[in-house]
């Protein structure tokens, strides 16, 4: 999606449950500091302010969810479990959910050059949605929309979110021997590649996975693995 296709952003604000009073505030949210420096609108123009304020409601209100929901976990644990959900891949992963990249507004030369799909501006713009629901209707607002998109799923997510760290200790625990990850295919245009990944295991594949990164084609893979493996399936079932 273009700046000649995004003139309404009433279409987002049905995907993400949440309608400005001030649409304004959305559109800021989703402005790429590549747009704005094009447009000669400056810092002022772009995301990044409402990205540090939303960072600050996305701390607050996870650091709370997780503060509830595990009363047995330590600081250190909780603060590791919190880090997971709150990190670029993971804030990009959830991201897709919407999904939030079509409707940001980007440079030309960004454009161009793949920034579509660089999770970095896509966790970025959740972060600066996230300031900008709380500017215009307040925490409350924003804790729902956090809920909603990021920590929804938490045991599916954090399996995922730490795939390739949880499939390393469990092979460790099956004998010796380590993990390679091999890039097998790169498709698509520079603005939007896909990879695919494989791991193995002595030699041998254990799954494969695709993404928009070779960080989350290995990711997926290790994911895919653990599925697999029936490590997943049985360690949620041991804590259900």
């Amino acid at each position: 999606m273009t700046e000649s296709t995004i003139t309404d952003l009433s279409g987002l604000e049905k995907k993400i449950g949440y309608k400005f009073q001030n649409q304004a505030l959305l559109r800021h949210a989703l402005t790429h500091t590549s747009y704005a420096n094009e447009r000669h609108q400056g810092h002022e123009g772009s995301n990044e302010r409402l990205e540090f304020l939303g960072d600050a409601v996305l701390e607050l209100a996870s650091s709370e969810f997780f503060y509830r929901a595990h009363p047995e976990l330590p600081e250190g644990s909780l603060t590791k479990l919190r880090a997971s959900f709150v990190c670029e891949p993971a804030l990009a992963y959830c991201a897709e959910q919407i999904p939030l990249s079509p409707w940001i507004f980007l440079g030309r030369g960004e454009e161009q050059t793949g920034g579509r799909m660089r999770p970095s501006i896509i966790s970025d713009a959740m972060e600066s949605v996230i300031g900008a629901i709380y500017l215009d209707g307040g925490f409350e607002a924003a804790r729902g929309f956090i809920h909603r998109f990021i920590l929804n799923d938490i045991e599916g997510k954090q399996y995922f979110y730490d795939a390739k760290t949880i499939l390393q200790e469990e092979i460790q625990k099956r004998g010796e021997g380590d993990l390679t990850y091999v890039l097998l295919s790169e498709e698509g245009p520079d603005h939007n590649k896909r990879f695919t990944s494989a791991v193995l295991f002595h030699g041998e594949e254990l799954a494969r996975g695709s993404g928009g990164s070779k960080k989350h084609a290995e990711q997926r893979a290790a994911y895919e693995a653990l599925r697999s493996l029936g490590i997943v399936r049985e360690k949620q079932h041991r804590e259900e």
